[in-house]
């Protein structure tokens, strides 16, 4: 079984920042993208749920994907590792019954082979390596999927190139935008599920520039950053965009999804 290792300080790095997010709950709510409905309309029928199939959701953030999972009828759970951000989903979705919880997919507790399917949009690589797959594994009933998705913006040039530079120019970690392979080789790697199943959607956009600085801003790496870099940060972006009110782009988002291996 394949696992992915990472240095103590690693680790530190990657749980701190983690925890970023919350502290921009609301500016993620209001600029980050949703997910397609036909995205989700093929994860509930790839895995063949209906009304009462018990699904849990890693890292809900504001409730973006959790909003489209309602429309099934699941009993559902939706955990985050951010208070702030479970108050922003609940506020999203109102009156209803999914079940939230402000908790790290580490520490949450539930009964073994319990959930029909157990999916994460843009949060699975923040869970400690050696539960991301495990964990799910015990988690899911016999026949039970996993689906992981990410979904990332990748702006059309000039100011595309020149966000690829100040990402560079400032981090060590500069890609900012989602792998789909990744997913997809992590799940094979772990020998706990069956091949995945891919699917990709790309859509032509078009955001207000305050949107796209926003978005940007509520990355981990430039969460991560002294306030100063950030201010620094936000006004080159402001100066690349300067004699423009929109930007134009492609949203990609990935889906990777298989069945668990029934032991």
């Amino acid at each position: 079984m394949a696992t992915t290792t990472e240095t103590e300080a690693e680790r530190d790095r990657r749980r701190h920042r983690r925890t970023l997010f919350d502290g921009v709950a609301g500016l993620y709510d209001t600029s980050r993208r949703g997910y397609p409905n036909h995205i989700v309309d093929f994860v509930v029928t790839t895995a063949g749920l209906g009304p009462g199939s018990k699904v849990l959701e890693v890292g809900c953030g504001t409730g973006q994907l959790t909003e489209g999972l309602t429309r099934f009828d699941f009993e559902m759970t939706a955990i985050d590792i951010g208070p702030s951000m479970i108050e922003a989903a609940r506020r999203r979705l109102g009156n209803s019954s999914v079940r939230f919880h402000a908790a790290s997919f580490e520490g949450f507790e539930a009964t073994e082979a319990s959930f029909d399917l157990i999916i994460s949009a843009t949060a699975f690589h923040w869970v400690d390596p050696e539960v991301r797959f495990r964990k799910p594994a015990r988690l899911l009933r016999p026949g039970g999927w996993l689906a992981l998705l990410s979904t990332g913006e990748r702006y059309d040039d000039p100011f595309g190139a020149a966000l690829r530079d100040m990402w560079i120019a400032r981090s060590d970690q500069h890609n900012a935008w989602s792998r789909p392979q990744v997913a997809e080789i992590e799940i094979n790697g772990a020998g706990l599920f069956e091949p995945p199943v891919l699917t990709i959607d790309a859509q032509r956009l078009v955001l207000p520039v305050e949107t796209v600085i926003d978005v940007e801003n509520t990355r981990a790496t430039s969460l991560s950053w002294p306030d100063e870099a950030r201010r620094e940060f936000t006004d080159e972006m402001r100066r690349h965009l300067s004699s423009q009110t929109e930007v134009h782009l492609t949203q990609e988002t990935s889906l990777s999804m298989a069945r668990v291996i029934t032991q």
